[in-house]
């Protein structure tokens, strides 16, 4: 998966290193919008790769023959032997590492929403990881502006977990993005009747919201921009896209909500 990713990424940074010798200012603006995205998401794999490699010398600190035993390849078995051996020799520190991580999962578990919906990102992820991985394909290629190639992710998640809302929200914005207001609409509407989530509903609701501007049902969309908002009046976009139909009827500027996944 993590291939993948950095393929379309390097992929991505060839095609701007070769269009913007010759591309127009309005365009060199987008290309550089591009490779802010990449420079962002790269140095976000370089921070969470340096916070797994410390949390490996915590883990070499602690086992230093358990450590020793995978870095020579041994067997399954062996390895077993060796985390046991290694258990038995230094119990405190291993007790050490209980204490510090239950209190801080027995306070997870009670701030937790008993709603599954409400915690669903992290429900999800650990319930199945071909959807996680669908998931976090659909994400990179989001962030990307690849949406074709991330609607096809997310389609692949609903498919095999039609319960996953998190996949049916990137989906349908995905498909927002491609103007196919049709099968955009359809899965907001699913997703607006499932979700408990107040950001998502009222990420659906404003959508919907947008759709019916497009098709110049305006009266429909200050109805759905007006629920968006009371939904989760934090959220700007709706009072923004009621504004603009109210005032600009002839030339419409929306927002999808498409600024907001980033913060999911």
């Amino acid at each position: 998966m993590i291939q993948h990713m950095f393929t379309a990424m390097n992929d991505m940074l060839s095609g701007i290193i070769s269009r913007y010798p010759g591309a127009n200012e309005e365009h060199k603006r987008e290309l550089c919008e591009q490779l802010a995205m990449l420079r962002s998401m790269s140095d976000n794999f370089i921070e969470c790769w340096l916070e797994l490699e410390e949390k490996m010398a915590d883990f070499r600190d602690a086992y230093p023959e358990t450590a020793a035993a995978i870095g020579a390849a041994l067997t399954p078995a062996e390895l077993a032997e060796a985390g046991t051996v290694q258990a038995a020799a230094a119990p405190s520190a291993k007790g050490a590492a209980v204490s510090a991580e239950v209190p801080h999962q027995a306070e997870a578990a009670k701030g937790a929403p008993k709603k599954q919906d409400k915690a669903e990102p992290a429900v999800l992820f650990a319930s199945s990881s071909q959807i996680a991985e669908y998931v976090a394909k659909g994400q990179g290629f989001f962030k990307l502006f690849m949406f074709r190639q991330a609607a096809d992710q997310f389609q692949q998640a609903v498919h095999e977990s039609p319960e996953c809302n998190l996949a049916r929200l990137f989906l349908a914005m995905s498909l927002m993005h491609l103007q196919q207001w049709g099968d955009a609409e359809r899965h907001f509407r699913l997703l607006v009747e499932l979700t408990e989530h107040p950001k998502w509903r009222a990420l659906g609701l404003n959508a919907l919201g947008c759709i019916q501007a497009i098709r110049l049902n305006l009266e429909y969309a200050e109805h759905y921009f007006l629920k968006a908002h009371q939904t989760d009046p934090s959220f700007t976009d709706p009072l923004n896209n009621l504004k603009s139909c109210k005032e600009t009827p002839g030339q419409l500027s929306l927002y999808f909500g498409s600024a907001e996944l980033t913060c999911l």
